[in-house]
């Protein structure tokens, strides 16, 4: 239904994570996942480069180190030496692979810092280049640039599939869509028809460039499970017009060089082993070598004693291939071993077996030595995907590990799936938010579907109104799902809690949004009547996220109430925090004036009170000044609590390594999101806080008294105050003094440590971002390596900060090139 479609998207890693108790598995226990990631180019590889002091001559390079498409090089003749090493962009600068130059008529020449050290440069570059690998030319020119590797497999490109079930032929297979480099593959000549799509990995064994099936001598033949969909007539003229339109299809022969080589088996036919089953990788069961084809492959067929059996289960496998073992490895490891369908009784035994079918067991010389370093442990969360649907990819849970393998539970699957058994090199498992950054479908636990009808409350708008039929069911379900069971007209029955829109709305809500809230709300159960109350409330602020943390419980509060976590979302971002909720009735009126207060609005502007004409607190005279004059003193902000209730700045200025500590956890989640977005700020309603971009910075919030504090500490921070000016544009003036004004750099920046760059943005006008850097721990390599793009989608910034942002670190890097790179 809708309604749990829109909560399946909100699936959010981070707060499953934090709810479970449970820890991602390493990003770097998925090897395949990392190679997708190079950019082609690797340490080690020379290339011809522009010399910089004569852009017409150019001399051989080394690649010391990539990242994304720039490159760290070293010119050949400087050996260890590394004050010379410079950073190069794929895109922009004048880059070429070994033997451009002779090819196109330039001048290789030795550059002015080693001419001493290269006496003969003909014998010099001959030594240099004997056996060196080239950068690959095809992502030095052309259209392919500057790309990953991994986007020259687009839909539409051609490979050549093994058939892994009953024969070493192969067949073209059309990808029909690249998601992280996890393919999905459409037989030729199946156009339209997806029934036999597949699903693999582009560095899987048995994936490869078309052509391979003729070079190694195999036939290139449908399948059978397609065979008989077209006559063989149809077959060879589809076969004849794909190698008339091999070049435009095909993909480059280097994205294949990481692939994992198949070696040398020692199997023969007959022999015995234990096995899972690829198809139904649930259990571990008896298995026969049927087949040995030659020295790489040989096929196995899972054991089945049934007389009235159809053909087994085969598949094709190689030495590395993973769910294989030797005879009595389950029971070495106490795990279950499935008897072979048609088995007299449950108690199985190998010796029995063996000597009952005649044959041998294969020795423990025929299985790869099992790899048990890897990362993995009980637990730990990943994304895997479901072996019986391979379109989903669903959460898993490693549930037990025995050498190389892994148990997973699969959680959010359409159907229930057992545990599976997965190798840990398989190409079928990802780290957690995978799906995320490859903008695919992650299918959510059901939890975090079942949880969402507990919120359940009786809400009166001023234009519906509800037949008492509806009313009397919808506390009788709300008492059902409550936690605390009680009589609804007892102590624990929250009376109409009402919204009274005319009052003063505060600095922190809009007041346009809280006159389209509805009348009231309830009565109910009091705990969910005032969480209702409150969600309404956090979402008619200008910054919910910020109204979010003006009511985080902190420890200090004495209401000796019910915690409840609330959620807000502000620009593509999810928070959520703890907040005190009363659960008795006794207490609901004292509750919402405190909040109220805590909120800089009118003690009336909720509450179990109407407001008809006129207010008792006679608000609408005051302004945000008059406030803070009647309700208390303003308390400092950075503590993030206003006044009322349990105002105690002494506390709050005792323990900042605390509210830090839980800060650290309040930001939560960042979400793709369209930058458009539109403001209900009436006009004349007081804003809180202009252009802030990241709302999780308080240190952006800087009141008077801690600026002095800072002074005194002699630390080089920017104050801001938040009014309305912050969204004015700044004058040309100042525009043209920040563009003339050159950055001279006291240290390397590619030394900078985390500390340094937020140092750095700190005495610029992105202060307010330097949190986010903290966060994600952005030294200064990284921060030169950084761009718009990465900027706008890692960081998750609007266009206008994201290009402020941008050229503070461009001036950093011009700042770098002159002051450092040479």
């Amino acid at each position: 239904d809708a309604g749990s479609s829109v909560e399946e998207m909100e699936f959010n890693w981070d707060e499953y994570l934090e709810d479970t108790g449970a820890t991602a598995a390493p990003h770097g226990s998925f090897k395949h996942v990392d190679t997708s990631l190079q950019n082609g180019f690797a340490p080690g590889m020379k290339l011809e480069v522009a010399v910089k002091s004569d852009q017409n001559t150019y001399w051989v390079a080394t690649i010391i180190t990539t990242c994304g498409q720039l490159l760290l090089l070293r010119y050949d003749g400087y050996g260890e030496d590394r004050k010379a090493d410079f950073w190069c962009d794929i895109m922009t600068a004048d880059l070429h692979p070994i033997g451009w130059c002779e090819q196109n008529k330039k001048i290789l020449k030795v550059p002015e810092g080693i001419k001493d050290k290269i006496p003969n440069q003909e014998e010099f570059l001959q030594q240099v280049l004997k056996g060196a690998c080239s950068a690959p030319a095809n992502l030095l020119e052309g259209l392919h640039r500057g790309k990953n590797p991994l986007d020259l497999i687009a839909p539409g490109s051609r490979l050549e599939l093994q058939n892994i079930r009953d024969s070493l032929e192969a067949w073209i297979v059309n990808v029909v869509e690249n998601v992280g480099g996890r393919l999905k593959l459409r037989f030729e000549g199946l156009e339209d028809c997806d029934k036999f799509d597949q699903w693999l990995f582009y560095l899987d064994p048995f994936l490869h460039q078309v052509g391979w099936a003729a070079q190694h001598g195999y036939s290139l033949q449908p399948p059978l499970a397609i065979r008989s969909l077209k006559s063989e007539a149809d077959w060879q003229e589809i076969l004849k017009k794909v190698k008339e339109e091999e070049e435009e299809s095909s993909v480059p022969t280097d994205l294949f060089k990481d692939k994992p080589v198949i070696g040398v088996h020692s199997f023969s036919e007959g022999m015995k082993l234990e096995a899972v089953d690829p198809m139904a990788p649930f259990g571990i069961s008896p298995a026969t070598v049927l087949k040995v084809y030659n020295e790489k492959y040989f096929l196995i067929e899972m054991d089945d004693l049934r007389p009235d059996r159809a053909a087994g289960q085969c598949y094709i496998c190689h030495v590395n291939s993973a769910g294989i073992f030797p005879v009595q490895w389950s029971l070495k490891n106490g795990l279950h071993l499935s008897p072979p369908p048609g088995y007299p009784g449950q108690d199985f035994d190998w010796a029995d077996y063996l000597k009952q079918c005649g044959a041998e067991a294969a020795p423990q010389s025929c299985f790869p030595s099992l790899n048990s370093d890897h990362g993995f442990k009980e637990n730990m969360k990943l994304e895997a995907v479901n072996p019986v649907d391979p379109e989903e990819v669903c959460i898993a849970t490693v549930t037990k590990l025995k050498d190389s393998y892994l148990w997973l539970q699969l959680e959010g699957s359409k159907k229930p799936v057992p545990e599976c058994i997965v190798n840990v090199e398989s190409m079928n498992i990802f780290p957690v938010g995978w799906c995320e950054t490859n903008g695919y479908q992650l299918s959510p636990p059901r939890k975090a579907i079942v949880n969402k009808q507990k919120k359940i409350a009786v809400v009166q708008p001023e234009k519906q109104i509800l037949s008492s039929r509806t009313v009397h069911d919808g506390l009788k379900n709300q008492e059902l799902n409550s936690s605390d069971s009680v009589v609804i007209n007892g102590k624990y029955c929250c009376p109409k809690i009402y919204f009274n829109h005319r009052c003063f709305s505060g600095p922190y809500l809009n007041k346009g949004r809280i006159a389209e809230l509805p009348q009231s709300v309830g009565p109910g159960n009091c705990v969910l009547v005032l969480k209702e109350v409150l969600t309404l409330l956090i979402n008619a602020a200008y910054k919910p996220s910020r109204v979010l943390r003006e009511l985080q419980l902190d420890e200090e509060a004495a209401w000796h109430g019910h915690g409840e976590t609330l959620k807000a979302k502000y620009k593509g971002k999810s928070y959520r925090a703890t907040v005190e909720v009363v659960r008795t009735a006794d207490r609901v009126a004292d509750f919402c004036r405190k909040t109220c207060i805590k909120l800089e609005c009118c003690p009336n502007l909720f509450g179990p009170q109407m407001v008809l004409d006129k207010c008792s607190e006679n608000c609408s005279v005051l302004t945000k000044t008059k406030y803070t004059h009647y309700y208390g003193k303003r308390k400092n902000k950075r503590i993030g609590r206003p006044p009322g209730g349990h105002s105690n700045l002494e506390v709050a200025m005792k323990k900042p390594n605390k509210r830090r500590k839980r800060r650290k956890h309040f930001f939560v989640h960042k979400k793709k999101r369209p930058s458009a977005s539109v403001d209900n700020t009436p006009a004349g309603s007081p804003q809180g806080s202009g252009g802030e971009e990241e709302d999780d910075q308080d240190e952006s919030e800087v009141s008077h008294s801690l600026a002095q504090d800072r002074d005194k500490r002699k630390r080089k921070l920017r104050t801001f105050s938040f009014s309305d000016d912050e969204n004015k544009p700044p004058s040309p003036k100042d525009i043209k003094m920040e563009v003339a004004e050159k950055l001279q750099l006291d240290s390397n920046p590619l030394e900078w440590s985390v500390a340094d760059v937020v140092r750095f943005l700190k005495s610029t006008d992105c202060a307010p971002l330097a949190r986010i850097f903290l966060d994600q721990e952005i030294d200064g390599q990284a921060l030169l390596l950084l761009t718009l793009p990465t900027v706008q989608e890692c960081m998750d910034l609007k266009l206008g900060p994201a290009i402020k942002l941008c050229h503070h670190i461009e001036r950093v890097k011009l700042a770098f090139y002159q002051q450092f790179a040479n």
